[in-house]
């Protein structure tokens, strides 16, 4: 027996996230993951910040992430509006 599920979507609305990788992206990383902010942590990971405007989006940018044989640490939603400040309504997975 299959269950349904049914999730409240925000059409047309883009949602900003911060995805966090392991090691430092170079500058010839800027052009492929363009449109997103690049930021290199003092702790050796990066940080990538941006707008998605949907899941399919968020998706394509993760498949790019493994494609590339990078480590995924953390994908965070972001507050509307507030592209520093993660959602604490919403739990981010961290894996390592």
């Amino acid at each position: 027996m299959s269950q349904k599920r049914y999730f409240k979507t925000d059409s047309g609305q883009t949602r900003s996230y911060q995805i966090r990788i392991k090691g430092h992206l170079d500058s010839l990383w800027t052009d492929w993951f363009e449109g997103l902010k690049i930021t290199l942590e003092a702790d050796g990971n990066t940080l990538l910040t941006g707008s998605v405007v949907d899941q399919a989006e968020l998706h394509g940018l993760l498949k790019k992430v493994r494609d590339s044989g990078m480590t995924l640490i953390s994908v965070c939603p972001l507050k509307s509006g507030k592209l520093d400040q993660p959602d604490k309504t919403t739990k981010g997975e961290r894996r390592e």
